[in-house]
Parts: structure tokens; sequence; C-alpha cells
């Protein structure tokens, strides 16, 4: 009997032991992305990753973000400055330029942007292995709340007030003035703090691709006329052709509106760019593929959870954070119908439909796995289409039926969230 007792606290003090370094483990964790020092975690993480499930969803989630910090910090130091441009961009800069103002802004050549994106298109297929090795184990749930989350956007090795996830979301909503790496101003943002298990690993792989399929879709053309005809918009004083040209006189309303109308004319007119890494053009279709997949293994883990903690993406069964985020079985069906005809879509087997060819359709798989060129002129208006014309079933809303009842006009919302 005193035996029983002494082996079953030791069974205790053991389980006790785990739970404390899974505990300092989220800690390290959440530690590491308030501060905005991503890469410091994956290192700290790397380290405990074969022995711990959490520490291993760490490894990836750091991955992730140190594949956008790198991404952002490459752009940010030539001179990065989305508000100059036609839009603005909700993933890199929201509060425009970061760097302070005296700092020097490097000169960005075509083949530089070239190497970024296909830098970023590495960090997050590497991310994603990470993520759905660590999405394999149902034994971890971080708490984190996103909008303390800060990304190291300027390289200094840490996270400011102004590059806190929060604060770049108030500025994209209009909530506050511009944010200034000299004059920041926190904005009072609400907690949002969730708890991350494997089937937000499996939705997070998914959006590695999503960003993925961007990067390889842009290198498998040359759109080097793009890049030197437009891209001063982005990019002030970064050395780029038309920089020194935006001070011309009036010709139809006053200069700056009509230099933007012309950049933006002179950006449609470029995008007729050659093919030239046909490669990354069909791998396209790969990652479509493979984003649908992973949201259907999402939601299949996700209606597979018993507990009801927390949850990023509450299942019907499970307890919202919010109740604007309660999801029901309606929702989740009909968003795996709208999976199913999309993919039908990216494998080819579902035609897009054209505004300009009656009973022919636009074979995505085909222009993905064999175009020459992407003019998108051309396509629109109907000759660069004919070369992937052809007949059969053509998408219609009728494919999209259960999305649009369930969802209506918020589908792209909930596309957004669900991936």
């Amino acid at each position: 009997m005193k035996f029983l007792r002494s082996f079953s606290l030791a069974i205790l003090l053991a389980v006790a032991a785990i739970g404390a370094a899974r505990a300092d483990t989220a800690g390290t964790i959440r530690e590491h992305l308030y501060n905005g020092t991503s890469a410091a975690g994956y290192e700290a993480m790397s380290a405990l990753a074969a022995d711990d499930p959490e520490a291993a969803f760490g490894v990836s989630l750091f991955r992730f973000f140190v594949g956008i910090e790198q991404l952002a910090q490459a752009f940010n130091a030539h001179g990065f400055s989305p508000e100059q441009g036609i839009f603005v961009s909700p993933l890199l800069g929201a509060a425009g330029r970061i760097a302070a103002p005296d700092e020097a802004v490097k000169p960005l050549s075509y083949q530089a942007m070239r190497s970024y994106l296909a830098d970023f298109a590495v960090a997050m297929d590497e991310a994603k292995a990470l993520l759905l090795t660590a999405s394999q184990s149902n034994e971890f749930a971080v708490e984190i709340d996103l909008l303390q989350i800060r990304i190291d956007l300027d390289g200094d090795g840490v996270g400011g007030e102004h590059e806190a996830i929060g604060a770049i979301l108030g500025q994209l909503g209009g909530m506050g003035a511009r944010l200034d790496i000299s004059d920041a101003e926190l904005i009072d943002v609400p907690e949002a703090r969730f708890a991350f298990d494997a089937a937000d690993a499996i939705w997070l792989a998914g959006y590695s691709q999503v960003l993925a399929l961007q990067a390889d879709f842009l290198l498998a053309h040359d759109f080097e006329d793009f890049f030197g005809s437009f891209m001063h918009r982005f990019f002030p004083g970064a050395g780029l052709p038309m920089e020194q040209h935006l001070s011309g006189r009036t010709f139809f309303m006053d200069r700056d509106t009509d230099l933007l109308i012309a950049d933006a004319i002179a950006a449609i007119h470029t995008i007729n760019w050659p093919v030239i890494e046909p490669e990354r053009l069909a791998n396209v279709q790969t990652r479509l593929l493979e984003i649908v997949e992973l949201s259907r293994a999402n939601w299949a883990a996700i209606l597979g959870e018993t507990d009801d903690h927390l949850e990023f993406m509450p299942g019907p069964h499970q307890t919202p954070v919010y109740p604007e985020m309660e999801v029901s079985k309606e929702m989740v069906q009909a968003w795996l119908a709208t999976l199913d005809s999309a993919e039908k879509i990216f494998a080819g087997e579902l035609l897009i439909p054209h505004w300009r060819f009656a009973g022919l359709g636009f074979d995505l798989v085909q222009y993905l796995q064999s175009a020459e060129r992407t003019d998108i002129v051309l396509i629109l208006t109907g000759y660069g289409a004919l070369p992937f014309l052809r007949e059969g079933k053509i998408a219609s809303a009728r494919d999209f039926e259960a999305g649009l009842e369930v969802f209506g006009d918020a589908i792209w919302g909930y596309a957004l969230w669900f991936n």
C-alpha cells in the first residue's frame, strides 16, 4: 500500500511537471509573439519541439511570421509606402513606411523583387510543412491574443506598438490618425484571445498556400515592364524609372490625379506578361487544390473536437467567443458544398463563364498548364481567352447555390475567415 501511494504520488508529480513545462512553453510563445521577436521564438521552440506538442506548434507559427517579416523588412528597406499607390495593402502597408524618415531608402531592382518573392514562397511552404506536422497532435491549445501579436516590419529586432496587429487593423479601419514610428498613437482595441489547437494549425497551413500561390503566379511571369512603369507608386525613392516624373502638367483634372490615372492605365497596359517559369504557373493549380483539401481537413478536425475553449473557429457544437462568430451546422454544410464546386473549377471539371462566348467556358486548368502569356485585357475582352475555351459544364450561380443561400452577401467575409 505504501508503495502504491508513493507510485501514485510520483505519477501526479510527473503530470504536474509536464503541465508546468507546457504552461511555460505557451508563455514563451506569447512572450515572443507580443514582443515581435518571432525569429528568437523560432529558435527557442526548435530546441523543445521534439518532445513538446506546444513547442512544435510554436515552431510552425514562428516560421510563418518570420516569413512575413522577412518580406516586409525587405520591402520596407526599399521605402515601401502603399498609401501612395492605388490601393492600400492589408498585409504589409497598413501603417505606411515605418522606417525613420531620415533613413536611406535602398534602390530596388526587378531581380531583387523576384528574389524576395521566391524566398517568401519557400518560407510559406516550410511553414505549411511544420504546421501540418504540429497538427498531428491533439495535445496542445495555446492561448493567444491575436491583436497583441507584433510583427517586426522594420527589422530592428523587436515589434513596436505600431507594429501590433491590433494597431494595424485599427488603422485599416480608420481608427485614429496615421501611425508612424516617430509618433505612434496607441489604439484601444478589444481583447481577441483564442486557444489555438491542431485544427487551427491546419487552417494556417491553408493560408500559407493562399499567400504562396500569389508569389508563384507573379514569378511564373516576366512582369518587368509592369514593375518599371508602376511600382514607383509603392516604392518611392527606390530608383525606379518613373519616380522622377511625378511633376507633370495638368491633363484632365489636376496634376496628382492625372498622374495617378496615367499610372493606373500603364499598370493595366503592362499586365501582358510572358510566362517564363511554366512550372510555377502549373503549381498554382496544385496550391489551389491543396487549399481546398486543407479547408476540408480543417473542418473535419473542428467537427471532431470534444473540447469547448476559446475556439478561433467554433464548430456547431462549440461556444463562440463572440456571438458574431457562431457557426451553424448549415453553414458548415454550405461551405463544404462551396469547396466541392471550387474544386471542380480547379480540377478542370467545371469551366469559368466568359461574358463574350455563349456555350463555351474558360478552362482554368488548361490556362495554368499551357499558357505562354497572360494578357489580362485580351483575356477579359475575348481574344486572349480563345486558346482556353471549350465546351463543357460551365459554372453558374446554381453551383454555388448552397453557399449563397446560407451566407448571402457575406459569403466573401466568411471565405476570408474559413479559408
